[in-house]
């Protein structure tokens, strides 16, 4: 019973998240070229830098957000109400100071900020109002209510937020467009982002409150219960700056050492990226509760199955994607930037192999959070995040962008991923880990097949317009798939994903 509902969950999840998530790169997309057209490629920069200097200051969110959907889930499991409600009360505080750390410490950065752009600022911008409005925007994201949505995550409602976020996005992206395409006023456009955040995080909670009414931050939790909490948080806590610096550091360094102008044009072809990854970690994002759940209740061999079929289901999709994104990006820049903000077809191979490594990455990743396998990977991601960071440094002074992209990729299969494969088959599955290692190298090899193959099919299509790319979309999918099928049928993980996806079907029809 509860495998069914966790499989019922998750697919919701998937299904709301997937149409939430095609919203949110196509308003988006919308709205990076109305500011590309109307205001020009430093506003992309300026919205770009930003947006990764911000996320350096969310370091004093420390893993809270993990840490308290992973204390929940137990609870859940044996209904502990008296429990859940002291941990919300737990929660609010942390975010409370979280909050005030961020603004604090944002403050103390603001006569920074100016050196982190090399050149290329907007006329008649002050960085450090843009700089401010920004980092408001943050501090409120936490103060109000935030800690609600923990409910909705732990019991894997992912899809109310996803239907809170619809409504509101509509209405920023809405504004937005009108500000930037009559009066092109930068700091009215910002308002209206603060405007819909903290009303994204007023009907959230309204929503949780509703469905959960019998949860209220009240209570007090045992010193040996919060002494535990608090040294998941200190374990998340590397877990964070790695992230964060990843994330992070290939905008900022970009900007510093190239200028705005570079920052936009790469950025153009990292939000493709990320929009395809976007999608993806709707996957990983629903099925990380029922995960975890499943490690709480089921056997070691069960969730060992599961990680082989879940890795089966994602290295499909991702294999699928890269040849898709391989065939695509130069038809699709041409037509949506122009020839002279294209960047040369190497970096196109360098943002696809970024983009599959980090899918079988986030496999791996997705299982360690769901087992709150923590403290033994505490030091893993800021020793790959520090040598992504100097290999950054160092790269982008000899080749430019590809040192950029190249030194997360090396970082991560060099150190991140052995470090990870070895925390997850010591501590969770207890086993020899070189037979999920070659399933992981047999999807390797025919996804590199895949793509090569796609690649010289699609690109015998003639044309640089609209039915082009059509066309070759439609070619790159069905080739593409169909190459994976002859790889994969014969697999024992085909035959129980098709049974599994059977199964769902039914239950949805």
């Amino acid at each position: 019973m509860q495998q069914e509902t966790r499989v019922r969950n998750a697919s919701r999840n998937v299904v709301f998240g997937m149409f939430l998530k095609g919203y949110q790169i196509l308003l988006p997309f919308i709205m990076r070229t109305a500011i590309m057209y109307y205001m020009g490629d430093g506003y992309l920069g300026l919205n770009s830098l930003f947006g990764s200097v911000l996320w350096v200051l969310n370091l004093a969110e420390l893993g809270v957000g993990s840490a308290m959907v992973y204390s929940m889930y137990q609870p859940i499991i044996d209904n502990d109400k008296e429990q859940i409600c002291a941990l919300l009360k737990l929660y609010r505080k942390y975010y409370r100071i979280i909050g005030l750390v961020i603004a604090v410490v944002g403050g103390i950065l603001t006569p920074f900020i100016p050196y982190l752009v090399k050149s290329d600022m907007p006329e008649g911008v002050s960085i450090y109002v843009v700089y401010l409005l920004n980092l408001f925007c943050t501090c409120m994201s936490y103060w109000l209510l935030a800690y609600k949505n923990s409910l909705l995550t732990a019991h894997q409602r992912n899809d109310v937020a996803s239907k809170v976020m619809l409504v509101t996005n509509t209405f920023q992206y809405a504004a937005q467009l009108v500000v930037v395409m009559t009066i092109g006023d930068y700091y009215i456009y910002l308002i209206v982002q603060i405007f819909t955040q903290i009303v994204t995080n007023l009907v959230t909670a309204y929503f949780a409150n509703k469905m959960y009414p019998e949860y209220k931050a009240v209570g007090k939790l045992p010193k040996e219960t919060v002494k535990k909490i608090n040294n998941r948080i200190r374990d998340l806590f590397t877990m964070k700056v790695g992230q964060v610096i990843v994330s992070s550091a290939d905008t900022i360094v970009i900007s510093a050492f190239l200028g705005l102008a570079a920052n936009a044009f790469y950025n153009n072809y990292y939000y493709v990226l990320t929009a395809v990854t976007g999608i993806m970690n709707v996957v990983f994002v629903s099925c990380t509760a029922g995960i975890g759940n499943s490690i709480l209740v089921e056997t070691e061999e069960k969730n060992y199955t599961d990680l082989k079929k879940l890795s089966f289901i994602i290295m499909w999709l991702a294999g699928m994607c890269s040849a898709v994104m391989l065939c695509l990006y130069q038809p699709f820049m041409r037509l949506w930037v122009t020839e002279k903000r294209m960047l040369p077809f190497a970096v196109v191979v360098c943002m696809v192999v970024y983009f599959f490594i980090s899918q079988v990455n986030q496999i791996l990743i997705t299982y360690k959070d769901a087992a709150g396998i923590w403290h033994e990977d505490r030091f893993r991601p800021l020793v790959t995040a520090l040598v992504n960071l100097v290999l950054n440094i160092i790269l982008v002074q000899f080749i430019g962008i590809y040192g950029v992209i190249l030194s997360t990729v090396i970082s991560v299969l060099a150190v991140g991923m052995p470090w990870i494969l070895h925390n997850l088959f010591t501590v969770l599955f207890k086993r020899n880990a070189w037979e999920y290692i070659r399933k992981l190298l047999y999807y390797t090899i025919v996804t590199t097949i895949v793509c090569t193959l796609t690649y010289l099919v699609a690109s015998q299509i003639p044309g640089v317009g609209i039915l082009a790319l059509i066309l070759k979309a439609i070619v790159s999918v069905i080739v593409s798939n169909l190459l994976m099928f002859v790889a994969y049928f014969k697999m024992g993980e085909f035959a129980e994903v098709k049974k599994l996806v059977i199964r769902v079907l039914k239950r949805q029809a």
